[in-house]
């Protein structure tokens, strides 16, 4: 009688290994449901906290205007410039050109730029709602300041900070936070703009809108009527300086280009960017979702709680 063991077969051991290595549903459901309680508890406790968190963030309002562009051009210089400017060169002349940059796109910018905000914020007197801001009385209708930050009755800045910064607020600290509640957009397709201001008062986010839209289109005015005015004093150098009958007459039209450019200056209210649609007060907020962050919280309060029971299992069992 032959008593020799009886080796496995290759296919049967194959089979052993991925047997071990499956992983048991009806073990993983009996884990689970066995840390069922721990698992509705830690989910409710995130869900509470997600809840406090949702319930402790201020209201933010957001105005925003639709605008034209009020002008496609940018004056009369640059086209005559380019008739014309052969015609000088002969003469040993250089003519100023007018320069080939969209208004529009270039007044977008310059609401951007450092320089504007910082002085759009001193103009205003922005510093104390924008830095100070702690929440908005809907009753009165008026901005709660941050009696810790700023004190209003003496304009005192109050902050405690850690050297180098002081307690008021630096022009680059404003400049990254005010950035930070403006937007501005344009369409391609239409060329309309849009620009939009966040802030926990919805009276203050309107207000602003209506103030950069005016502050824009009296800078590029002013930048536009100083240009003119060099560009005008150039030309009359010039047309004394030859005494060519066709240079003088030419020079002549660019003066009247560059006077026509201011007249309409001064004439037009809304200079670069025209409104279709004015900023109103928002009756309603813009954020944040307080429902979605208590549907994220509780998600996120599952989860870890599954994971939680998972691991407390497997790392126990022997």
């Amino acid at each position: 009688m032959n008593n020799a063991p009886v080796q496995p077969q290759p296919n049967q051991v194959q089979h052993s290994e991925y047997a071990d290595d499956e992983i048991d549903l009806r073990e993983l459901f009996s884990v689970l449901w066995d840390g069922k309680w721990w698992i509705a508890g830690l989910t409710s406790i995130a869900a509470m906290i997600a809840v406090v968190y949702a319930l402790s963030l201020p209201n933010i309002y957001r105005s925003e205007a639709l605008l034209a562009p009020a002008s496609g051009d940018g004056g009369g210089l640059g086209g005559l410039a380019a008739q014309y400017g052969g015609l000088a060169s002969l003469a040993g002349i250089s003519l100023p050109g007018g320069g080939g940059t969209d208004k529009t796109s270039l007044g977008l910018e310059v609401m951007k730029s450092r320089a504007f905000i910082q002085q759009f914020i001193e103009k205003r007197d922005l510093l104390a709602p924008l830095m100070a801001a702690k929440t908005w009385d809907v009753g009165s209708g008026k901005l709660v300041i941050d009696e810790a930050v700023y004190d209003a009755a003496t304009r005192t800045w109050l902050r405690s900070v850690k050297p180098p910064k002081k307690p008021a607020p630096t022009a680059q600290e404003s400049y990254k936070v005010f950035t930070r509640l403006v937007s501005t957009s344009q369409d391609k397709d239409t060329g309309f703009v849009s620009v939009s201001v966040t802030h926990i008062s919805p009276v203050i986010a309107q207000q602003w809108v209506t103030w950069l839209v005016e502050d824009i289109n009296n800078t590029m005015r002013a930048q536009d009527v100083m240009e003119a005015e060099r560009s005008i004093a150039y030309l009359k150098e010039q047309v004394t300086a030859t005494s060519l009958a066709d240079l003088q007459s030419m020079f002549f039209e660019l003066i009247q280009s560059q006077t026509e450019t201011i007249m309409l200056a001064q004439v037009r209210q809304e200079y670069l960017l025209r409104t279709i649609d004015p900023a109103i007060v928002p009756e309603e907020r813009a954020e944040p979702n307080r429902a979605l962050i208590c549907i994220l919280g509780a998600m996120l309060g599952g989860v870890l709680s599954v994971l939680w029971v998972l691991t407390r299992h497997y790392v126990r069992k022997p």
